[in-house]
């Protein structure tokens, strides 16, 4: 690996001066670094900072793209490098970094074992959604797809096929539709199952559905998904990954898996159960 570029975001203030100095570690290492325009806008706010710089968009040939940040940054990394290809790598400054490999703090022992290449790169399914009455700008999904209401307290009917079939009306507040990277998301605060990450299968999950017999379906995730909304609204809302677009009641969205994956660097000596214990506090003894 010789070139990276690096995205973050602009909220962890404190870390400026730390984030830096991983940088300028990187080019220690040898490697070509390019820093997003508007990470290294903001990181030359508060330190001096002389990278090469990329508009997102425009992404330069690199080998590997590094996530600084929580959660949503990695979420934003993966929306605009996975059409290349490229490899994330995550490093966590924020709280929870359930999709990153480590923490700030590890960061030199993670860079460590990726330049020794010690390291293995997962391919997680990824979601594309289509409107028939909008165009979505930001279609792609590594976590779920999400049909929810909008400013309203009526229920939601959404009328749902599978591989062109019949499968149900969903009434309630909403469905999601969730990769199983996304499964310990929004999937899971509303009881859907958790699924290792790699599987390949998608959740639908109704949200406070009318019916008690409306559970959560696993399906492979190769099945295209159609689900048609009404409600007393005008509009209802689709969010993909927290990017929120508003489709006119009455409107269908077309669910299926992307045609390409994103793929996510993992240190070697991180494993599912690991995340499990260390993220969701599977291993607190509370006896």
């Amino acid at each position: 690996m010789k070139r990276i570029v690096i995205f973050g975001n602009t909220y962890q203030k404190g870390d400026v001066k730390r984030v830096a100095s991983l940088l300028d570690s990187l080019h220690a290492h040898g490697l070509e670094v390019a820093v997003e325009q508007d990470f290294l806008r903001y990181l030359r706010s508060g330190i001096e900072v002389n990278f090469q710089s990329f508009v997102a968009s425009d992404i330069p040939d690199v080998d590997m793209a590094l996530s600084l940040g929580g959660d949503g940054t990695f979420l934003t990394t993966v929306m605009w490098v996975s059409p290349h290809g490229l490899p994330i790598l995550g490093i966590n400054l924020g709280h929870l970094g359930y999709l990153t490999a480590g923490n700030l703090d590890e960061s030199n022992d993670i860079i460590d074992d990726v330049l020794a290449g010690n390291y293995r790169i997962e391919e997680r399914t990824m979601l594309q959604v289509q409107c028939d009455a909008v165009d979505i700008s930001h279609p792609w999904a590594l976590n779920e797809v999400a049909i929810l209401r909008h400013e309203t307290s009526s229920m939601l009917d959404m009328e749902t096929r599978l591989q062109g079939c019949e499968l149900t009306t969903y009434r309630g507040d909403g469905l999601i539709v969730s990769t199983p990277t996304g499964s310990t998301a929004y999937n899971m605060s509303v009881g859907g199952p958790i699924l290792e990450p790699t599987t390949s299968c998608l959740v639908l999950s109704p949200i406070s559905p009318h019916s008690l017999t409306m559970r959560p379906l696993v399906v492979r995730d190769d099945s295209e998904v159609v689900v048609r909304t009404f409600s007393r609204a005008e509009y209802y809302e689709v969010s993909i990954d927290g990017e929120v677009t508003l489709c006119p009641a009455g409107s269908s969205l077309t669910i299926c898996r992307a045609p390409y994956c994103a793929r996510v660097v993992q240190r070697q000596s991180n494993n599912f159960a690991n995340t499990l214990r260390q993220k969701l506090l599977w291993g607190t003894d509370k006896r």
